[in-house]
Protein backbone atom coordinates (compact mmCIF):
# COMPACT_ATOMS: atom_id res chain seq x y z
CA UNK A 1 0.00 0.00 0.00
CA UNK A 2 1.50 3.54 -0.90
CA UNK A 3 1.25 6.05 1.79
CA UNK A 4 1.26 9.49 -0.29
CA UNK A 5 2.81 12.25 0.36
CA UNK A 6 -0.61 14.37 0.75
CA UNK A 7 -1.89 11.21 2.42
CA UNK A 8 0.71 11.98 5.37
CA UNK A 9 0.44 15.44 4.80
CA UNK A 10 -3.53 15.20 6.11
CA UNK A 11 -2.87 12.95 8.82
CA UNK A 12 -0.23 15.05 10.49
CA UNK A 13 -2.38 17.96 10.37
CA UNK A 14 -5.44 16.30 11.59
CA UNK A 15 -3.37 14.87 14.43
CA UNK A 16 -2.10 18.49 15.71
CA UNK A 17 -5.33 19.68 15.18
CA UNK A 18 -6.54 17.66 17.48
CA UNK A 19 -4.15 17.95 19.91
CA UNK A 20 -4.65 21.53 19.73
CA UNK A 21 -8.30 21.33 20.04
CA UNK A 22 -7.64 19.25 23.06
CA UNK A 23 -5.37 21.72 24.18
CA UNK A 24 -7.00 24.78 23.76
CA UNK A 25 -10.65 23.46 25.55
CA UNK A 26 -9.07 22.40 28.55
CA UNK A 27 -7.41 25.94 28.49
CA UNK A 28 -10.44 27.59 28.65
CA UNK A 29 -11.91 25.51 31.38
CA UNK A 30 -8.84 26.94 33.47
CA UNK A 31 -9.40 30.13 32.44
CA UNK A 32 -13.41 30.25 33.12
CA UNK A 33 -12.92 28.03 36.06
CA UNK A 34 -15.52 26.07 35.02
CA UNK A 35 -15.93 22.44 33.26
CA UNK A 36 -18.75 23.10 31.37
CA UNK A 37 -17.83 25.70 29.17
CA UNK A 38 -20.47 25.30 26.35
CA UNK A 39 -23.12 23.16 26.55
CA UNK A 40 -21.74 20.20 23.96
CA UNK A 41 -19.11 19.60 26.81
CA UNK A 42 -21.58 17.89 28.93
CA UNK A 43 -24.93 18.46 28.01
CA UNK A 44 -26.71 16.64 31.13
CA UNK A 45 -25.11 18.42 33.54
CA UNK A 46 -25.50 21.94 31.30
CA UNK A 47 -29.40 21.53 31.46
CA UNK A 48 -29.41 20.71 34.68
CA UNK A 49 -27.30 24.25 35.52
CA UNK A 50 -29.80 25.86 33.99
CA UNK A 51 -32.61 24.54 36.02
CA UNK A 52 -30.36 25.40 38.96
CA UNK A 53 -29.68 29.03 37.82
CA UNK A 54 -33.14 29.06 37.64
CA UNK A 55 -33.69 28.80 41.08
CA UNK A 56 -31.00 30.75 42.03
CA UNK A 57 -32.33 33.65 40.56
CA UNK A 58 -35.77 33.11 42.19
CA UNK A 59 -34.23 32.56 45.20
CA UNK A 60 -32.67 35.79 44.99
CA UNK A 61 -35.96 37.59 44.10
CA UNK A 62 -37.25 36.08 47.31
CA UNK A 63 -34.59 37.89 49.41
CA UNK A 64 -34.49 41.22 47.16
CA UNK A 65 -38.22 41.21 48.45
CA UNK A 66 -37.98 40.10 52.58
CA UNK A 67 -35.37 43.07 52.27
CA UNK A 68 -37.80 45.29 50.71
CA UNK A 69 -40.51 44.08 53.27
CA UNK A 70 -38.17 44.41 55.97
CA UNK A 71 -37.33 48.58 55.60
CA UNK A 72 -41.17 48.90 55.57
CA UNK A 73 -42.02 47.26 58.75
CA UNK A 74 -38.70 48.78 60.50
CA UNK A 75 -40.20 52.52 59.16
CA UNK A 76 -43.66 51.28 60.66
CA UNK A 77 -42.50 49.76 63.97
CA UNK A 78 -40.11 53.26 64.35
CA UNK A 79 -43.70 55.17 63.65
CA UNK A 80 -45.97 53.45 66.22
CA UNK A 81 -43.08 53.56 69.08
CA UNK A 82 -43.39 57.26 68.56
CA UNK A 83 -47.69 57.19 68.12
CA UNK A 84 -47.73 55.26 71.69
CA UNK A 85 -44.99 57.71 73.25
CA UNK A 86 -47.38 60.87 71.59
CA UNK A 87 -50.74 58.70 73.37
CA UNK A 88 -48.82 58.06 76.46
CA UNK A 89 -48.10 62.31 76.81
CA UNK A 90 -52.09 62.66 76.26
CA UNK A 91 -52.73 60.72 78.93
CA UNK A 92 -50.94 61.94 81.44
CA UNK A 93 -52.06 65.65 80.34
CA UNK A 94 -55.75 64.54 80.68
CA UNK A 95 -54.76 63.03 84.37
CA UNK A 96 -53.41 66.69 84.95
CA UNK A 97 -56.28 68.51 83.31
CA UNK A 98 -58.81 66.43 85.59
CA UNK A 99 -57.26 68.17 88.86
CA UNK A 100 -59.99 70.38 90.05
CA UNK A 101 -58.02 72.63 91.72
CA UNK A 102 -56.82 73.65 87.88
CA UNK A 103 -58.37 77.46 86.46
CA UNK A 104 -59.77 77.92 83.24
CA UNK A 105 -56.35 79.25 82.21
CA UNK A 106 -54.82 76.28 83.41
CA UNK A 107 -56.89 73.84 81.23
CA UNK A 108 -56.68 76.04 78.23
CA UNK A 109 -52.96 75.74 78.66
CA UNK A 110 -53.11 72.03 79.04
CA UNK A 111 -55.31 71.65 75.91
CA UNK A 112 -52.53 73.67 73.84
CA UNK A 113 -50.17 70.86 74.87
CA UNK A 114 -52.61 68.21 73.76
CA UNK A 115 -53.16 70.20 70.41
CA UNK A 116 -49.19 69.87 69.55
CA UNK A 117 -49.24 66.48 70.63
CA UNK A 118 -52.85 66.09 67.72
CA UNK A 119 -50.83 67.82 65.29
CA UNK A 120 -47.44 65.34 65.74
CA UNK A 121 -49.86 61.93 65.66
CA UNK A 122 -51.71 63.32 62.10
CA UNK A 123 -48.11 64.04 61.13
CA UNK A 124 -47.08 60.06 61.98
CA UNK A 125 -50.02 58.92 60.35
CA UNK A 126 -49.09 60.50 57.41
CA UNK A 127 -45.70 59.56 57.60
CA UNK A 128 -43.99 58.62 54.64
CA UNK A 129 -40.88 56.34 53.15
CA UNK A 130 -37.83 57.14 51.40
CA UNK A 131 -39.67 57.37 48.23
CA UNK A 132 -42.73 59.52 49.08
CA UNK A 133 -45.13 56.68 49.33
CA UNK A 134 -46.82 57.37 52.72
CA UNK A 135 -46.67 54.34 55.10
CA UNK A 136 -50.82 53.94 56.13
CA UNK A 137 -52.71 54.44 52.83
CA UNK A 138 -52.66 50.98 51.66
CA UNK A 139 -52.16 50.80 48.19
CA UNK A 140 -53.47 54.17 47.63
CA UNK A 141 -49.90 55.52 48.49
CA UNK A 142 -49.39 58.33 46.16
CA UNK A 143 -51.63 60.54 49.10
CA UNK A 144 -51.75 61.64 52.67
CA UNK A 145 -54.06 58.70 54.15
CA UNK A 146 -55.11 61.27 56.99
CA UNK A 147 -57.04 64.75 56.03
CA UNK A 148 -59.09 67.50 57.55
CA UNK A 149 -62.48 67.28 56.70
CA UNK A 150 -64.69 70.06 58.41
CA UNK A 151 -62.72 70.16 61.08
CA UNK A 152 -62.08 66.52 61.78
CA UNK A 153 -59.24 63.98 60.93
CA UNK A 154 -61.21 61.82 58.12
CA UNK A 155 -59.19 58.60 56.68
CA UNK A 156 -59.47 58.39 53.18
CA UNK A 157 -56.52 55.71 52.57
CA UNK A 158 -57.06 52.04 51.08
CA UNK A 159 -58.39 49.79 53.84
CA UNK A 160 -55.86 47.11 51.92
CA UNK A 161 -52.83 46.50 53.05
CA UNK A 162 -49.74 46.04 50.28
CA UNK A 163 -48.23 42.49 50.62
CA UNK A 164 -44.65 41.07 49.62
CA UNK A 165 -43.89 37.75 47.99
CA UNK A 166 -41.73 36.55 50.81
CA UNK A 167 -41.22 32.90 49.95
CA UNK A 168 -42.48 30.56 47.67
CA UNK A 169 -45.95 29.79 49.88
CA UNK A 170 -45.37 32.95 52.06
CA UNK A 171 -46.95 36.75 51.08
CA UNK A 172 -46.59 38.84 53.99
CA UNK A 173 -48.35 42.32 54.35
CA UNK A 174 -45.60 44.58 54.48
CA UNK A 175 -47.76 47.52 56.25
CA UNK A 176 -50.73 48.58 58.06
CA UNK A 177 -53.81 50.19 57.00
CA UNK A 178 -54.06 54.04 58.52
CA UNK A 179 -57.58 52.92 59.59
CA UNK A 180 -56.28 49.18 61.53
CA UNK A 181 -53.91 51.82 63.09
CA UNK A 182 -55.58 54.91 64.09
CA UNK A 183 -59.33 54.15 63.90
CA UNK A 184 -59.53 50.59 65.95
CA UNK A 185 -59.64 49.12 68.47
CA UNK A 186 -58.16 45.57 70.36
CA UNK A 187 -60.09 42.80 70.65
CA UNK A 188 -61.99 42.53 74.33
CA UNK A 189 -61.45 46.15 74.53
CA UNK A 190 -64.66 46.54 76.72
CA UNK A 191 -67.02 49.37 77.03
CA UNK A 192 -66.97 53.26 76.61
CA UNK A 193 -69.62 54.82 78.24
CA UNK A 194 -69.85 58.97 76.91
CA UNK A 195 -72.43 61.65 78.59
CA UNK A 196 -74.82 63.23 75.85
CA UNK A 197 -73.78 66.49 74.81
CA UNK A 198 -77.50 67.91 76.02
CA UNK A 199 -76.72 67.17 79.34
CA UNK A 200 -77.73 69.94 81.98
CA UNK A 201 -77.26 68.24 85.27
CA UNK A 202 -73.65 67.61 87.32
CA UNK A 203 -73.70 63.97 86.94
CA UNK A 204 -70.37 62.46 86.45
CA UNK A 205 -69.77 58.79 85.94
CA UNK A 206 -66.96 56.06 86.48
CA UNK A 207 -66.24 52.83 84.47
CA UNK A 208 -68.31 51.13 83.01
CA UNK A 209 -66.16 48.25 84.49
CA UNK A 210 -66.34 44.44 83.23
CA UNK A 211 -68.07 42.56 86.04
CA UNK A 212 -69.09 39.11 84.38
CA UNK A 213 -68.26 38.89 80.44
CA UNK A 214 -71.07 36.14 80.51
CA UNK A 215 -73.78 37.59 81.79
CA UNK A 216 -76.91 37.85 79.39
CA UNK A 217 -76.56 41.02 77.11
CA UNK A 218 -73.45 41.36 77.48
CA UNK A 219 -72.04 42.87 74.24
CA UNK A 220 -74.78 44.77 73.15
CA UNK A 221 -75.55 48.61 73.82
CA UNK A 222 -77.36 50.63 76.56
CA UNK A 223 -78.35 54.14 77.44
CA UNK A 224 -78.68 55.03 81.22
CA UNK A 225 -81.20 57.94 81.17
CA UNK A 226 -82.23 60.02 84.14
CA UNK A 227 -86.35 61.05 84.27
CA UNK A 228 -88.43 63.16 86.77
CA UNK A 229 -91.42 60.59 87.85
CA UNK A 230 -94.27 62.63 90.16
CA UNK A 231 -91.44 64.85 91.02
CA UNK A 232 -88.97 62.37 92.07
CA UNK A 233 -85.64 61.86 89.71
CA UNK A 234 -85.10 58.27 88.88
CA UNK A 235 -82.55 56.22 87.01
CA UNK A 236 -83.03 53.30 84.16
CA UNK A 237 -81.12 51.42 81.58
CA UNK A 238 -82.31 51.22 78.30
CA UNK A 239 -81.51 48.27 76.09
CA UNK A 240 -80.75 48.59 72.03
CA UNK A 241 -84.65 47.75 71.61
CA UNK A 242 -85.39 50.85 74.26
CA UNK A 243 -86.52 48.07 76.89
CA UNK A 244 -85.69 48.71 80.45
CA UNK A 245 -82.93 46.38 82.33
CA UNK A 246 -82.61 44.76 85.17
CA UNK A 247 -80.24 46.79 87.71
CA UNK A 248 -78.44 45.74 90.98
CA UNK A 249 -79.02 42.19 90.48
CA UNK A 250 -82.72 43.08 92.37
CA UNK A 251 -84.79 42.74 89.53
CA UNK A 252 -85.93 46.66 89.51
CA UNK A 253 -86.04 48.19 86.17
CA UNK A 254 -85.26 51.76 87.91
CA UNK A 255 -84.27 53.52 90.78
CA UNK A 256 -85.14 56.58 92.53
CA UNK A 257 -82.10 58.49 92.23
CA UNK A 258 -82.72 60.61 95.55
CA UNK A 259 -82.18 57.62 97.57
CA UNK A 260 -78.90 57.16 95.97
CA UNK A 261 -77.15 60.63 97.07
CA UNK A 262 -74.51 61.25 99.56
CA UNK A 263 -71.69 59.69 97.13
CA UNK A 264 -70.23 57.28 94.03
CA UNK A 265 -73.37 55.07 93.83
CA UNK A 266 -72.78 52.45 92.32
CA UNK A 267 -75.08 50.44 89.31
CA UNK A 268 -74.29 47.17 87.90
CA UNK A 269 -76.62 45.75 84.62
CA UNK A 270 -75.39 43.37 81.65
CA UNK A 271 -72.48 41.87 83.89
CA UNK A 272 -71.05 45.40 84.13
CA UNK A 273 -70.61 48.24 86.67
CA UNK A 274 -70.70 51.92 86.41
CA UNK A 275 -70.45 54.59 89.66
CA UNK A 276 -72.85 57.73 89.37
CA UNK A 277 -72.05 60.78 91.42
CA UNK A 278 -74.23 64.55 91.82
CA UNK A 279 -77.04 66.02 93.33
CA UNK A 280 -78.91 67.28 90.60
CA UNK A 281 -79.33 65.13 87.17
CA UNK A 282 -81.08 66.83 84.22
CA UNK A 283 -84.52 65.55 83.52
CA UNK A 284 -83.67 63.40 79.83
CA UNK A 285 -80.00 63.15 80.74
CA UNK A 286 -78.47 60.12 79.27
CA UNK A 287 -75.50 58.63 78.91
CA UNK A 288 -74.53 55.81 75.92
CA UNK A 289 -72.49 52.69 77.23
CA UNK A 290 -71.32 51.16 74.20
CA UNK A 291 -68.96 48.21 73.04
CA UNK A 292 -65.61 49.84 72.60
CA UNK A 293 -65.71 48.93 69.03
CA UNK A 294 -69.13 50.13 68.35
CA UNK A 295 -68.38 53.56 69.78
CA UNK A 296 -65.63 56.56 68.98
CA UNK A 297 -62.91 54.45 67.61
CA UNK A 298 -60.80 57.37 66.51
CA UNK A 299 -57.72 58.73 68.04
CA UNK A 300 -57.94 61.70 66.53
CA UNK A 301 -61.66 62.41 67.59
CA UNK A 302 -60.59 61.20 70.84
CA UNK A 303 -57.93 64.13 70.95
CA UNK A 304 -59.93 66.72 69.11
CA UNK A 305 -62.73 66.28 72.06
CA UNK A 306 -60.72 66.35 74.85
CA UNK A 307 -58.82 69.86 73.45
CA UNK A 308 -62.75 71.56 73.31
CA UNK A 309 -63.46 70.18 76.34
CA UNK A 310 -60.54 71.50 78.17
CA UNK A 311 -60.85 75.09 75.79
CA UNK A 312 -64.93 75.43 77.10
CA UNK A 313 -65.54 77.63 80.03
CA UNK A 314 -66.30 75.96 83.23
CA UNK A 315 -67.98 77.83 85.43
CA UNK A 316 -71.38 75.86 86.05
CA UNK A 317 -71.76 72.47 87.65
CA UNK A 318 -73.29 71.20 84.40
CA UNK A 319 -70.61 72.53 82.44
CA UNK A 320 -68.26 71.32 85.18
CA UNK A 321 -69.60 68.02 85.00
CA UNK A 322 -69.13 67.65 81.58
CA UNK A 323 -65.38 68.34 81.49
CA UNK A 324 -65.05 65.78 84.05
CA UNK A 325 -67.43 63.52 81.65
CA UNK A 326 -65.26 64.06 78.42
CA UNK A 327 -61.93 63.40 80.03
CA UNK A 328 -63.03 60.20 81.11
CA UNK A 329 -64.36 59.19 78.33
CA UNK A 330 -61.19 60.24 76.26
CA UNK A 331 -58.85 58.38 78.67
CA UNK A 332 -60.41 55.30 78.23
CA UNK A 333 -60.60 55.72 74.36
CA UNK A 334 -56.96 56.58 74.37
CA UNK A 335 -56.18 53.71 76.75
CA UNK A 336 -57.74 51.62 74.07
CA UNK A 337 -56.11 53.47 71.21
CA UNK A 338 -52.90 52.93 72.98
CA UNK A 339 -53.92 48.97 73.36
CA UNK A 340 -54.54 48.69 69.86
CA UNK A 341 -51.22 50.75 68.92
CA UNK A 342 -49.38 48.52 70.37
CA UNK A 343 -50.98 45.48 69.13
CA UNK A 344 -50.53 46.15 65.47
CA UNK A 345 -46.66 47.16 66.67
CA UNK A 346 -45.79 43.91 68.74
CA UNK A 347 -47.88 42.64 64.82
CA UNK A 348 -45.17 44.06 63.19
CA UNK A 349 -42.04 42.91 65.50
CA UNK A 350 -43.46 39.44 64.88
CA UNK A 351 -43.02 39.63 60.82
CA UNK A 352 -39.67 40.92 61.38
CA UNK A 353 -38.87 38.18 63.26
CA UNK A 354 -40.56 35.75 60.93
CA UNK A 355 -38.61 37.62 57.97
CA UNK A 356 -35.14 36.87 59.90
CA UNK A 357 -36.24 32.99 60.05
CA UNK A 358 -37.25 33.14 56.48
CA UNK A 359 -33.96 34.60 55.59
CA UNK A 360 -32.28 32.32 57.03
CA UNK A 361 -34.22 29.41 55.68
CA UNK A 362 -33.09 31.72 52.04
CA UNK A 363 -29.42 31.77 52.59
CA UNK A 364 -29.74 27.68 53.55
CA UNK A 365 -31.15 27.02 50.30
CA UNK A 366 -28.71 29.38 48.29
CA UNK A 367 -26.30 27.85 50.29
CA UNK A 368 -27.49 24.68 48.49
CA UNK A 369 -28.34 25.83 45.01
CA UNK A 370 -24.48 26.68 45.08
CA UNK A 371 -23.14 23.43 46.11
CA UNK A 372 -25.01 21.68 43.00
CA UNK A 373 -23.74 24.28 40.45
CA UNK A 374 -20.43 23.84 41.86
CA UNK A 375 -20.71 20.01 41.55
CA UNK A 376 -22.29 20.47 37.64
CA UNK A 377 -19.86 22.54 36.48
CA UNK A 378 -17.32 23.99 38.51
CA UNK A 379 -13.73 22.80 37.65
CA UNK A 380 -11.35 20.44 39.77
CA UNK A 381 -7.87 22.64 38.64
CA UNK A 382 -5.57 19.86 39.70
CA UNK A 383 -7.24 17.50 37.41
CA UNK A 384 -7.75 20.15 34.98
CA UNK A 385 -3.99 21.26 35.13
CA UNK A 386 -3.16 17.70 34.59
CA UNK A 387 -5.02 17.49 31.77
CA UNK A 388 -3.60 20.12 30.10
CA UNK A 389 0.43 19.61 30.68
CA UNK A 390 -0.40 16.07 29.16
CA UNK A 391 -2.26 17.82 26.46
CA UNK A 392 0.34 20.24 26.17
CA UNK A 393 2.98 16.69 25.78
CA UNK A 394 0.52 15.85 23.37
CA UNK A 395 0.68 18.66 21.51
CA UNK A 396 4.34 19.20 21.28
CA UNK A 397 5.35 15.55 20.30
CA UNK A 398 2.42 15.88 17.29
CA UNK A 399 4.05 18.93 15.86
CA UNK A 400 7.79 16.99 16.41
CA UNK A 401 6.46 14.10 14.83
CA UNK A 402 5.35 16.27 11.94
CA UNK A 403 7.90 18.17 11.59
CA UNK A 404 10.48 14.84 11.34
CA UNK A 405 8.50 12.82 9.14
CA UNK A 406 8.06 15.63 6.49
CA UNK A 407 11.73 16.40 6.77
CA UNK A 408 12.44 12.53 5.13
CA UNK A 409 13.34 12.35 1.44
CA UNK A 410 14.28 9.55 -1.20
CA UNK A 411 16.69 12.69 -2.45
CA UNK A 412 18.33 12.28 0.77
CA UNK A 413 19.98 9.04 0.25
CA UNK A 414 21.12 9.88 -3.36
Amino acid sequence: MRISTVTMFEQGLSSMNRQQSDFMQVGQQIASGRKVVNPSDDPQAASRAVGVSQSQAVNEQYADARVSARNSLSQEESVLNSVSDAITSAKTLLIQASNDTLSDADRESVASELNGIYETLIGQANSTDGNGRYLFGGYQESDPPFVSSNGQIEYVGDDQVKEQQIDASRKMPSGDSGEDVFNSVPNGAGYVARADDGNTGDVTFKGPNRVDATAAGYGESYDVEFYEDAGEMRVQVLDEAGDPVSLNAGGDTNLAYDSLQGGEVPLSFAGMEMTFKGDAPGDGDSFQVRPAEAGNTSLFKSMEDAITALGSENQTPAEAASLRNTLSSVSRELDNSLDNVLTVRASVGARINELDVVDAVGNNRALSYENNMSELVDLDYAEAISEYSLAQVGLQASQKAFADINSMSLFDQI
